[in-house]
């Protein structure tokens, strides 16, 4: 995904995506543009994964952190 195509934050992400689903749910989105909405939502789903799994290893980091400061009881 190049810069033009990634979404501005996760949230804006989450936002397209229900867009595309209720736009596909409400049968506005005809065939020729089907495939493109289908692809676009692959796109976001995958940033979305991308983002989750970088704020679960900032997590588990921060937990590390915090385990090793923790004095001996």
């Amino acid at each position: 995904m190049d810069d033009s195509d990634r979404p501005a934050s996760y949230s804006a992400a989450v936002a397209e995506l229900d867009e595309i689903l209720a736009a596909i749910e409400r049968d506005e989105v005809d065939v020729d543009q089907l495939s493109q909405k289908v692809g676009r939502a692959g796109t976001l789903v995958a940033y979305c994964r991308e983002r989750i799994a970088a704020a679960e290893v900032e997590v588990e980091r921060v937990v590390a952190e915090l385990a090793v400061d923790e004095p001996d009881a």
